[in-house]
């Protein structure tokens, strides 16, 4: 739950800010970076890692899971971890592609006896 807006009609209408953060236990370092519309380092930096890993997701044909993906950029020099590809990949709706289930075509009989050996 999002209690920022209900910390800005406080502050809207006149009480204090700093009780308000400590009733809801948010810092109020936070409350006002929030309210500055630019967006923060980490959510640049993920918007960008995005894109790298659109592309080489896009590359692979959309074959490439989350490790391989991690696996191609660190070959290219860019260093983060599997989890937070992980986390950006499903953000972004980016799956791989699973092999199929081998499709058996027969099914043996229970009741069949077994061919002697050839000697």
């Amino acid at each position: 739950m999002n209690v920022h807006p209900f910390i800005e009609a406080e502050k809207c209408a006149g009480h204090s800010v700093k009780r308000a953060c400590d009733l809801l236990k948010v810092s109020r370092a936070a409350f006002y970076a929030r309210r500055s519309d630019r967006p923060s380092q980490r959510r640049r930096e993920d918007a960008e890692l995005t894109d790298r890993i659109s592309q080489v997701h896009a590359a692979s044909r959309g074959a490439y899971g989350s490790p391989r993906v991690h696996a191609a950029l660190r070959q290219t020099g860019t260093s983060c971890g599997r989890r937070r590809i992980a986390r950006l990949m499903r953000k972004a709706g980016l799956t791989g592609r699973c092999r199929r289930r081998r499709v058996r075509t027969t099914a043996p009989d229970p009741h069949a006896g077994f061919r002697p050996a050839a000697l």
